[in-house]
Protein backbone atom coordinates (compact mmCIF):
# COMPACT_ATOMS: atom_id res chain seq x y z
CA UNK A 1 0.00 0.00 0.00
CA UNK A 2 1.05 3.63 -0.55
CA UNK A 3 0.02 7.15 0.68
CA UNK A 4 -0.05 10.31 -1.39
CA UNK A 5 0.94 12.91 1.02
CA UNK A 6 -0.19 16.17 0.01
CA UNK A 7 0.47 19.39 1.79
CA UNK A 8 -0.70 23.47 0.88
CA UNK A 9 -1.47 27.11 1.88
CA UNK A 10 -4.78 28.56 1.48
CA UNK A 11 -5.83 30.77 -0.92
CA UNK A 12 -5.05 34.76 -0.58
CA UNK A 13 -7.88 36.36 0.57
CA UNK A 14 -9.61 34.10 2.37
CA UNK A 15 -9.95 33.09 6.15
CA UNK A 16 -8.69 29.86 7.86
CA UNK A 17 -12.08 28.82 8.05
CA UNK A 18 -13.09 29.21 4.86
CA UNK A 19 -10.80 27.43 3.33
CA UNK A 20 -11.58 24.61 6.23
CA UNK A 21 -15.03 24.50 5.23
CA UNK A 22 -14.37 24.38 1.51
CA UNK A 23 -11.81 21.56 1.76
CA UNK A 24 -14.16 19.59 4.65
CA UNK A 25 -17.18 19.69 2.23
CA UNK A 26 -17.39 20.70 -1.48
CA UNK A 27 -13.35 19.55 -2.13
CA UNK A 28 -13.76 16.29 -0.07
CA UNK A 29 -17.03 15.59 -2.08
CA UNK A 30 -15.04 15.96 -5.18
CA UNK A 31 -11.98 13.40 -4.39
CA UNK A 32 -13.83 10.54 -2.81
CA UNK A 33 -15.10 9.98 -6.12
CA UNK A 34 -11.97 9.01 -7.18
CA UNK A 35 -11.32 5.23 -8.24
CA UNK A 36 -9.02 3.38 -6.19
CA UNK A 37 -8.81 5.30 -3.15
CA UNK A 38 -8.91 3.24 0.17
CA UNK A 39 -8.56 5.99 2.93
CA UNK A 40 -8.88 9.63 2.76
CA UNK A 41 -7.74 12.03 5.60
CA UNK A 42 -7.56 15.90 5.95
CA UNK A 43 -4.99 17.23 8.68
CA UNK A 44 -6.67 20.71 9.30
CA UNK A 45 -3.71 23.75 10.69
CA UNK A 46 -5.09 24.13 14.33
CA UNK A 47 -6.82 27.81 13.89
CA UNK A 48 -4.32 30.36 16.10
CA UNK A 49 -6.17 33.74 18.07
CA UNK A 50 -2.57 35.37 16.97
CA UNK A 51 -2.77 36.79 13.53
CA UNK A 52 0.94 36.93 13.02
CA UNK A 53 0.89 32.99 13.97
CA UNK A 54 0.71 31.24 9.98
CA UNK A 55 1.32 27.84 9.79
CA UNK A 56 3.83 26.15 7.46
CA UNK A 57 0.86 24.08 6.27
CA UNK A 58 -2.86 25.15 6.20
CA UNK A 59 -3.83 21.65 5.30
CA UNK A 60 -1.95 18.30 4.95
CA UNK A 61 -3.86 15.49 3.07
CA UNK A 62 -3.28 11.63 3.26
CA UNK A 63 -4.84 9.55 0.32
CA UNK A 64 -4.31 5.66 0.58
CA UNK A 65 -3.91 3.47 -2.72
CA UNK A 66 -2.69 -0.17 -3.11
CA UNK A 67 -0.24 0.67 -4.82
CA UNK A 68 1.38 3.73 -7.34
CA UNK A 69 0.15 1.82 -10.27
CA UNK A 70 -3.60 2.08 -9.11
CA UNK A 71 -3.15 5.76 -7.89
CA UNK A 72 -1.95 6.91 -11.29
CA UNK A 73 -3.99 5.07 -13.54
CA UNK A 74 -6.83 7.53 -12.36
CA UNK A 75 -4.68 10.68 -13.06
CA UNK A 76 -6.10 11.06 -16.37
CA UNK A 77 -10.18 10.56 -15.06
CA UNK A 78 -12.67 13.35 -15.06
CA UNK A 79 -13.08 12.14 -11.39
CA UNK A 80 -9.30 13.68 -10.73
CA UNK A 81 -9.42 16.77 -13.36
CA UNK A 82 -12.61 18.17 -11.30
CA UNK A 83 -10.50 18.05 -8.51
CA UNK A 84 -7.54 19.60 -9.71
CA UNK A 85 -9.73 22.21 -10.74
CA UNK A 86 -11.26 22.87 -7.61
CA UNK A 87 -8.43 23.66 -5.97
CA UNK A 88 -7.85 27.26 -7.40
CA UNK A 89 -11.43 27.99 -5.37
CA UNK A 90 -8.48 27.82 -1.87
CA UNK A 91 -5.69 26.26 -2.16
CA UNK A 92 -2.65 29.10 -2.80
CA UNK A 93 -1.24 28.36 -6.67
CA UNK A 94 2.20 26.99 -6.07
CA UNK A 95 2.05 25.99 -2.77
CA UNK A 96 0.92 22.80 -3.33
CA UNK A 97 3.52 19.61 -2.69
CA UNK A 98 3.19 15.63 -2.78
CA UNK A 99 4.92 12.85 -1.84
CA UNK A 100 4.80 9.03 -2.75
CA UNK A 101 5.50 7.21 0.76
CA UNK A 102 5.54 4.19 2.15
CA UNK A 103 3.84 3.90 6.04
CA UNK A 104 5.97 2.49 9.30
CA UNK A 105 4.65 2.33 12.16
CA UNK A 106 6.76 3.08 15.45
CA UNK A 107 4.12 3.58 18.21
CA UNK A 108 1.10 1.50 16.78
CA UNK A 109 -1.28 2.91 19.13
CA UNK A 110 -5.07 4.06 18.54
CA UNK A 111 -5.19 7.88 17.15
CA UNK A 112 -6.76 9.82 20.32
CA UNK A 113 -9.95 11.18 19.67
CA UNK A 114 -10.12 14.68 19.47
CA UNK A 115 -6.08 14.91 20.19
CA UNK A 116 -3.48 16.97 18.50
CA UNK A 117 -1.90 15.64 15.31
CA UNK A 118 1.62 16.82 14.52
CA UNK A 119 3.15 16.59 11.32
CA UNK A 120 7.10 17.71 10.68
CA UNK A 121 8.82 17.61 7.23
CA UNK A 122 12.34 15.74 7.53
CA UNK A 123 15.12 16.16 4.74
CA UNK A 124 18.02 13.67 5.00
CA UNK A 125 21.51 15.13 5.41
CA UNK A 126 23.20 15.68 1.72
CA UNK A 127 25.63 13.78 2.36
CA UNK A 128 24.08 10.05 3.32
CA UNK A 129 22.34 8.02 0.65
CA UNK A 130 18.36 7.85 1.27
CA UNK A 131 19.12 3.91 2.28
CA UNK A 132 21.28 4.98 5.00
CA UNK A 133 18.52 7.75 5.65
CA UNK A 134 15.81 5.88 6.03
CA UNK A 135 17.35 2.79 7.69
CA UNK A 136 18.77 4.80 10.65
CA UNK A 137 15.55 6.94 10.90
CA UNK A 138 13.79 3.43 10.96
CA UNK A 139 15.72 1.13 13.39
CA UNK A 140 18.14 4.19 15.06
CA UNK A 141 15.73 7.02 15.58
CA UNK A 142 12.43 5.64 15.79
CA UNK A 143 13.52 3.57 18.75
CA UNK A 144 13.96 6.93 20.59
CA UNK A 145 11.45 8.78 19.47
CA UNK A 146 9.22 6.02 20.96
CA UNK A 147 10.06 6.71 24.47
CA UNK A 148 8.60 10.28 24.55
CA UNK A 149 6.38 10.67 27.19
CA UNK A 150 3.04 11.12 25.62
CA UNK A 151 3.54 9.98 22.76
CA UNK A 152 0.21 7.76 22.18
CA UNK A 153 0.85 7.43 17.91
CA UNK A 154 3.96 7.63 15.42
CA UNK A 155 3.73 6.42 12.01
CA UNK A 156 7.12 7.42 9.63
CA UNK A 157 6.76 8.00 5.82
CA UNK A 158 9.29 7.52 4.38
CA UNK A 159 9.71 8.38 0.41
CA UNK A 160 9.03 5.29 -2.68
CA UNK A 161 12.39 4.84 -3.32
CA UNK A 162 11.65 4.76 -7.01
CA UNK A 163 11.05 8.14 -6.68
CA UNK A 164 15.09 8.93 -6.81
CA UNK A 165 15.73 5.75 -8.81
CA UNK A 166 13.54 7.22 -11.14
CA UNK A 167 16.12 10.94 -10.88
CA UNK A 168 14.03 12.91 -8.72
CA UNK A 169 14.72 15.05 -5.62
CA UNK A 170 11.56 15.02 -3.26
CA UNK A 171 10.78 18.62 -1.83
CA UNK A 172 11.12 16.41 1.67
CA UNK A 173 12.32 12.72 2.52
CA UNK A 174 10.46 11.64 5.07
CA UNK A 175 7.26 12.90 7.48
CA UNK A 176 6.70 11.74 10.42
CA UNK A 177 3.05 11.77 12.38
CA UNK A 178 2.75 12.01 15.81
CA UNK A 179 -0.52 12.14 17.63
CA UNK A 180 -0.52 13.48 21.45
CA UNK A 181 -3.95 13.42 23.99
CA UNK A 182 -3.83 17.44 24.36
CA UNK A 183 -2.25 20.58 23.86
CA UNK A 184 -0.61 20.06 27.35
CA UNK A 185 0.66 16.82 26.67
CA UNK A 186 2.53 18.02 23.44
CA UNK A 187 4.21 20.01 24.95
CA UNK A 188 4.77 18.61 28.08
CA UNK A 189 7.03 16.13 26.06
CA UNK A 190 9.33 18.84 25.06
CA UNK A 191 10.67 19.08 28.44
CA UNK A 192 11.29 15.35 28.31
CA UNK A 193 14.95 13.95 28.35
CA UNK A 194 13.89 11.44 25.84
CA UNK A 195 12.50 14.47 23.94
CA UNK A 196 16.37 15.57 23.80
CA UNK A 197 17.74 12.51 23.00
CA UNK A 198 15.80 11.99 19.69
CA UNK A 199 16.87 15.97 18.88
CA UNK A 200 20.49 15.06 19.63
CA UNK A 201 20.15 12.21 17.12
CA UNK A 202 18.63 14.06 14.35
CA UNK A 203 22.31 15.15 13.05
CA UNK A 204 23.39 12.01 12.80
CA UNK A 205 20.84 10.74 9.50
CA UNK A 206 19.14 14.49 8.77
CA UNK A 207 19.33 18.25 8.33
CA UNK A 208 18.54 19.57 12.11
CA UNK A 209 18.04 22.52 13.58
CA UNK A 210 14.06 23.82 12.93
CA UNK A 211 12.08 21.27 11.56
CA UNK A 212 9.01 22.86 9.74
CA UNK A 213 5.86 20.98 11.34
CA UNK A 214 2.02 21.90 11.70
CA UNK A 215 -0.50 20.88 14.22
CA UNK A 216 -3.65 19.72 13.26
CA UNK A 217 -7.01 18.45 13.56
CA UNK A 218 -7.70 15.13 11.65
CA UNK A 219 -10.72 14.45 9.55
CA UNK A 220 -11.03 10.87 8.69
CA UNK A 221 -13.74 11.68 5.64
CA UNK A 222 -15.94 8.93 4.79
CA UNK A 223 -15.83 6.96 1.06
CA UNK A 224 -18.35 6.25 -1.45
CA UNK A 225 -19.38 2.41 -1.57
Amino acid sequence: MVKLIAFFKRKSGISQQQFQDHWRTRHAELVVRQKGLLRYVQNHARLSSRSDKEPVYDGVAEAWFDDTQTMRAGASSDEYLAVRADEANFIEPGSLGALITHEVPIVDGPEPENGIKMITFLNKRPDVTVEFFQNHWRHNHGPIAARIPGLRRYVQCHVAPGIYAAGRSPLFDGVPFSWFENIDALRASGDAPEYAQTRADEVNFMVSGHLPFVLTKAHEIELHQ
